[in-house]
């Protein structure tokens, strides 16, 4: 999915000669923990409260601007860029959100609470499922056949994804179903010769 579809365009922003007590105050005005620092309509940087609260500890501190405390340079991304990009580069730089820059101005923030969202609305969890982990081993019509073994079953897939067993030396699919009599499709699996590793009702 590209990020234009999640990230939040109504944003809050904050000037760069506005104090940091300032900014502070406007993130929890707005329960938020990010602002992105304007100059009129150019986007010149990015502020957190970790770095707000952090400032408010030395002397003077609520006299500081925003522009002495911001990043000025700080991860972005394009609106068309795919949201796997935005989960990559949250995760390898620790970050809570990115701006989202286009053409270099400012079109929105992708959060680390709009790729969860998004990843449970995927994974189908919020809806009433059952999940069965099954070992499909190195035959390439294996999730093919146990797709079909499912199916003729009674079991609705709502998705699927990959892990790994607990001593890492197996992969394993799980396959997230409706609600359904799931013993009765890990016995069929099993029957096939298929490595069921666990069954949620």
């Amino acid at each position: 999915m590209k990020i234009k579809r999640r990230m939040a365009r109504k944003l809050i922003t904050i000037a760069p000669r506005a104090k940091i007590i300032d900014a502070l105050n406007t993130l929890h005005q707005h329960t938020i923990r990010h602002l992105p620092v304007v100059d009129g309509e150019t986007f010149v940087g990015f502020i957190t409260e970790a770095e707000i609260r952090q400032v408010l500890l030395l002397p003077g501190g609520n006299d500081i601007t925003v522009a002495e405390v911001m990043n000025k340079n700080p991860v972005t991304i394009g609106p068309e860029e795919n949201l796997e990009e935005a989960a990559r580069l949250i995760y390898q730089y620790k970050l809570s959100g990115i701006p989202v820059l286009d053409q270099g101005k400012l079109v929105g923030i992708i959060t680390v609470g709009d790729i969860l969202a998004e990843f449970i609305e995927i994974m189908g969890v919020l809806q009433a499922s059952s999940r069965i982990d099954v070992i499909l081993g190195d035959n390439p019509e294996a999730f093919e056949k146990v797709s079909r073994i499912i199916k003729q079953k009674g079991g609705e897939i709502i998705s699927v994804g990959m892990g790994n067993t607990p001593d890492k030396k197996k992969k394993f699919y799980f396959f997230r179903l409706k609600k359904c009599a799931v013993d009765s499709i890990a016995h069929a699996l099993r029957e096939n010769g298929y490595e069921v590793v666990s069954v949620i009702a």
